[in-house]
């Protein structure tokens, strides 16, 4: 027989993971032992560590090489980006610090912000500073305006005859709440300017010999409650037709216009008219004072008579003293500035119908009147009669 061959041990191919943790254990057992346990030769560990050591330096220095490629990348960048950065920004080089924080937030999303402030010279945090005042200063211009446009439309509803103080008590019922000194600054801003009151002019004729009522009044505007002092006076109105004539009873508690009358003539039936319409309003109340001038439309017996069948105390003012019945003179003072003058009627119908919207809409139920702690004569009367 022939002999036989010597058997070789089949070749293991170990994978790089066990290796590894091969070369731990030998690490902490030592070569000897640690080839021993795992049934190696010490020679194989030796191999897969100068093998391990061989990878590992190369994979060093494929590292640094990187890191130094991405380096030189990333300052060749710096540098594209700062020469663009100078080519469009060399007019601004020799500008002052505000146009530069103009030029870096006009750019600031085509460079980078840093770059942008290093190539033109100007602190980060002072761009940072110059930034939140400029945001600040546009929250405060959108506050602004949007004032402006509140109280535009404020007086525009009052048809430019509210000022600052009555602006602000008309946008507080609605909840904006303002400063006048700041409602004062947005009118002056927006060259607003409420309606100027004009000249007075008398138009009272008291050279007559008709009996005059004493002045129960004596220039006492005020009262506890509705019904205690009713003061009247007349007015001339002028359209394109001819003078029209308004007469008016108000209620000093409220300064609500009571009763009213227009013609085309100014006669004792027009303030009898005015009173017929305050006593059938009020219920017919006795006792009241009424106060007027005195003109001959009030002396006259027709008007006198109505005082007297109605139990009312008549009262009139001294003798070419306006101030005597100057809350009628305020009303009409109010009437003909927010809603005649300024203005031209055609037909004396035109002029009765503006008059009968003024008091009756926009005068008793909504004109806030400084006297009744800026209500309006009818809120005030509702706020009395709940109160």
């Amino acid at each position: 027989m022939k002999p036989s061959k010597p058997t070789t041990k089949p070749y293991t191919r170990r994978s790089e993971s066990y290796k590894a943790e091969a070369l731990k254990l030998a690490d902490r057992l030592g070569y000897t032992e640690a080839a021993r346990q795992l049934g190696l030769h010490e020679s194989q560990l030796y191999g897969w560590r100068a093998k391990q050591t061989h990878q590992q330096t190369v994979s060093s220095r494929e590292q640094e090489q990187s890191a130094e490629i991405a380096k030189l990348k990333r300052e060749l960048l710096v540098a594209q980006e700062e020469v663009a950065i100078l080519k469009k920004g060399q007019r601004v080089l020799c500008e002052t610090a505000q146009v530069k924080y103009a030029f870096i937030q006009q750019h600031s999303r085509e460079f980078c912000i840093p770059r942008l402030c290093q190539a033109l010279g100007v602190a980060r945090s002072s761009y940072y500073e110059w930034l939140e005042r400029q945001s600040n200063s546009r929250q405060r211009e959108q506050r602004q305006a949007l004032l402006d446009t509140q109280v535009a439309a404020a007086f525009q509803s009052k048809k430019g005859c509210y000022g600052a103080w009555r602006l602000c008590k008309l946008l507080a019922k609605d909840g904006l709440h303002y400063n006048r000194k700041t409602i004062a600054n947005s009118l002056k801003r927006q060259g607003l300017v409420a309606k100027a009151a004009r000249k007075f002019k008398a138009t009272t004729h008291s050279r007559h010999s008709l009996p005059v009522s004493p002045n129960l009044l004596e220039q006492n505007f005020t009262a506890t409650a509705p019904n205690q002092k009713w003061v009247g006076d007349i007015t001339y109105l002028w359209t394109d037709e001819g003078w029209l004539y308004l007469a008016v009873i108000i209620d000093l508690f409220s300064r609500q216009v009571i009763g009213w009358a227009m013609d085309q003539r100014m006669t004792a039936d027009l303030v009898g008219d005015a009173l017929q319409m305050a006593l059938w309003k009020r219920k017919h109340p006795k006792g009241v004072i009424v106060h007027s001038d005195r003109g001959s439309q009030y002396c006259s017996h027709a008007y006198q008579q109505l005082i007297q069948q109605h139990q009312l105390r008549g009262s009139m003012s001294a003798k070419g003293n306006c101030y005597d019945n100057a809350c009628a003179e305020s009303f009409f003072h109010s009437l003909k500035v927010e809603c005649i003058h300024g203005e031209r009627f055609t037909t004396r119908d035109a002029m009765k119908q503006t008059v009968f919207e003024y008091i009756e809409t926009d005068y008793n139920r909504h004109r806030l009147h400084s006297t009744l702690g800026y209500l309006s004569p009818l809120d005030f009367e509702a706020l009395f009669l709940t109160s």
